[in-house]
């Protein structure tokens, strides 16, 4: 048995448990100043004039005046400024940084600056939206004819909400200027997106900014893009200040200013013939995107690729938006615009089985991909697909059938129901960006003591990625894991390996880093010093991706989930709490199983949350949960002992047969939780999260239905 199928202490336990592992919020720096926001408290208004007060000696503000370069982030066309210029497009959004050497003072002083404002119309849902940020059309055959020629159609809307990432640490960076460069520290997934977004807004040579990774308590992608913004306002204020600058957002201000879950309503029309096999598919698919675009295009473009989930479509039409609003952005969250297609066309196909007279899963199975199929795009799936077997593993594990029986006619105050749902995650970054814009480096460095370092910018927010890249180079060297070194990146010191996100860390830089260490092991001279850097090279067998038409393969292979989730409501408060379930998934071949459990049972829990208690409005462009008191997400109380499983089905261009697994954990629970609830309250629910104030209303409407 391999060293890497086993269990292994991970490389960062003892530091974190003891203590040792320094997050941004432990950095200091002689002279150091705390800078804090200055935040619009309008969702859409022009600013007439900012009153500061008087401000003590070593205590300045920022704001966009000290912007001789530009004041935009990503280009000019989205609009999101660094600091608000004349202008603020949602309560939250920054227009203004106080500097000083005490903390207490420098809020003080934010709160006494006064901000005129001129009341401007404001949007404030994504149905009185009429400018899209983003929008995509395509097709797959011809749709229409599919329509033309059915025995059978059915057409249903799901919307779904905002989710927060609760991540443990709020974002934070420290800004450092030495002579014409800038250092900039912090929590962040991507340092090389903050590399480059630095060096175009100030002007520099990439090599004049540096980005070093702290420790990161938390991310689920809500660090993947928002830190840039983050950076470039502490570069700012620190090159005013002429000393560092270290911005923590508090919790209120997090959750106020960085990306949410994008909200969605998704109708699917569907065609089908004689024997209930459905022939075409009609998707239309609506995001807010609140006030500027971020990551909308591309988490638009993986939500209608994975618009059918696991299911074989002959013919699609597919149109999708993001929609401009004056809310929070909306942006980056785990799974990647995946979750909200995965609860919709799980529940449709529910929805739609029970039309026909079919049970669900039986209907489902009908219409499950196999290898060698179309793709959504008319790509292909090249390796094999064992979703079939995962469901008889899952349906073993839970007792599925039996409990499916036993739940069916229910009467008393607590009932119970049981569900199931299936997921699939494209590997690696959407379309051709792996390939034309990433453009993926690894090194590693063999030192004369024959200690082995790699130096890659991946980031580890607890996800185990440097657990896992260590076992990697460990099992390849077949060397002992204590001789290996992964540290924290520093972009001075480290390569481009891409940015920690789209569970592509293990699949594209951890295959990079297998081929490195193979060819560190040719050459090995012991007591010499030895380098060997490897290039990402696109696969061949891909049908070449055209986002214009959205055709092709937009990932070389994809990670398949099944997943269990058991309920019991109480009919008479619409509580609910899970019971039982779990999940079986293909990620190829596991580098390690305790991590990968973890990863199951968070993404699970988080999956669950998102379905059924995450709620989080806006009224009048005003988060109303804007606190952890407000906003409730799911504890340990509301799990259960679940089943965690891998099946292996080795990736031959994965590291060690590896191929992604951190956001395909958390696609299927939410559905399965949906299809739960639906069984146990005896009705059908179409608009999420399933919170006892909708739960309650629709039991009593089926009563008298």
């Amino acid at each position: 048995m391999a060293r890497f199928h086993k269990d292994t202490v991970r490389v960062d336990h003892h530091e974190k448990t003891g203590g040792r592992a320094a997050y941004i919020a432990d950095y200091r720096v002689e002279g150091m100043l705390y800078g804090y926001m200055v935040r619009s408290q309008k969702a859409h208004a022009r600013i007439k004039a900012i009153h500061y007060p008087e401000m003590p000696e070593g205590y300045t503000f920022v704001d966009e005046r000290d912007m001789t370069t530009p004041n935009y982030l990503r280009n000019e066309e989205d609009g999101q400024f660094i600091f608000a210029s004349h202008e603020v497009n949602y309560i939250g959004e920054g227009i203004a940084v106080i500097c000083g050497p005490d903390k207490a003072k420098v809020k003080e002083l934010v709160e006494k600056t006064v901000v005129e404002y001129e009341d401007l119309p404001a949007v404030l849902s994504m149905e009185a939206s009429d400018e899209a940020l983003i929008a995509y059309h395509y097709n797959k055959f011809d749709a229409d004819e599919a329509f033309e020629k059915a025995a059978f159609t059915f057409k249903e809307t799901i919307y779904g909400g905002r989710q927060e990432h609760v991540y443990l640490e709020t974002c934070g960076i420290m800004g450092e200027w030495v002579n014409d460069k800038v250092t900039l520290t912090g929590s962040f997934q991507n340092p090389y997106y903050i590399v480059n977004e630095v060096a175009e807004v100030f002007k520099l040579d990439p090599k004049q900014v540096q980005a070093k990774a702290a420790y990161i308590g938390g991310a689920f992608g809500g660090k993947e893009d928002y830190p840039s913004l983050l950076a470039c306002q502490a570069a700012a204020a620190a090159r005013k200040a002429g000393r560092p600058v270290l911005m923590i957002l508090s919790r209120k201000e997090d959750v106020l200013d960085t990306p949410k879950r994008h909200p969605f309503a998704i109708t699917y029309e569907a065609a089908l013939d004689e024997a209930n096999t459905i022939t075409g598919l009609r998707v239309r698919l609506v995001y807010d995107g609140g006030a500027y675009g971020t990551t909308s295009p591309t988490i638009l473009q993986r939500s209608l690729i994975t618009c059918t989930g696991v299911y074989r479509i002959p013919a699609l039409d597919v149109d999708g938006r993001a929609m401009k609003t004056n809310h929070v952005p909306s942006g980056a969250f785990r799974g990647f615009g995946a979750p909200q297609t995965h609860l919709a066309i799980e529940t449709f196909m529910n929805h739609l089985a029970y039309r026909v007279g079919e049970e669900p899963l039986a209907f489902k199975r009908r219409h499950l991909a196999k290898q060698g199929d179309l793709t959504s795009t008319r790509g292909i799936f090249h390796y094999p697909v064992i979703v079939n077997d995962m469901i008889d593993k899952a349906m073993e594990l839970s007792d599925y059938q039996n409990k499916k029986k036993a739940y069916a006619n229910q009467t008393g105050r607590m009932r119970r129901g049981i569900g199931m749902g299936l997921s699939i995650h494209g590997c690696g970054f959407t379309g051709s960006a792996e390939r034309d814009f990433l453009k993926s480096e690894m090194k590693v460095t063999k030192y004369a003591d024959d200690t082995v370092e790699i130096l890659a910018c991946n980031t580890d927010m607890g996800q185990g990625v440097r657990t896992a890249f260590t076992k990697i180079a460990g099992e390849v060297l077949d060397l002992p894991y204590e001789q290996i070194i992964f540290k924290n990146p520093d972009t001075d010191r480290v390569v481009n390996s891409g940015p920690t996100v789209a569970s592509r860390s293990v699949i594209i830089p951890g295959k990079l880093l297998e081929l490195c260490c193979k060819e560190l092991k040719e050459i090995w001279k012991r007591g010499e010093e030895q380098t060997v850097v490897r290039k990402y090279e696109h696969p061949e067998f891909m049908i070449p991706w055209d986002l214009s038409q959205f055709y092709g393969d937009p990932y070389p292979t994809y990670s398949w989930g099944v997943n269990v989730i058991e309920v019991e409501l109480d009919i008479l408060t619409g509580e609910s709490h899970v019971i039982g379930g779990g999940g079986v998934y293909d990620v190829g071949v596991a580098i390690d199983e305790r991590i990968l459990r973890g990863q199951i049972e968070g993404g699970m829990l988080q999956g669950v949350g998102y379905a059924s208690m995450e709620n989080m409005e806006i009224k009048d462009g005003r988060i109303q949960q804007a606190s952890y008191t407000d906003y409730m997400i799911p504890t340990a109380m509301d799990t259960a002992m679940w089943f965690a499983m891998t099946m292996p089905n080795p990736y031959d261009r994965g590291p060690l047969g590896a191929k992604g697994a951190g956001e395909l954990t958390i696609l299927g629970s939410a559905p399965a939780f949906v299809e739960a609830l639906e069984q146990a309250a005896g009705t059908e629910f179409t608009r999420m999260p399933l919170t006892p104030e909708r739960v309650l209303p629709a039991i009593e409407e089926a009563k008298h239905d």
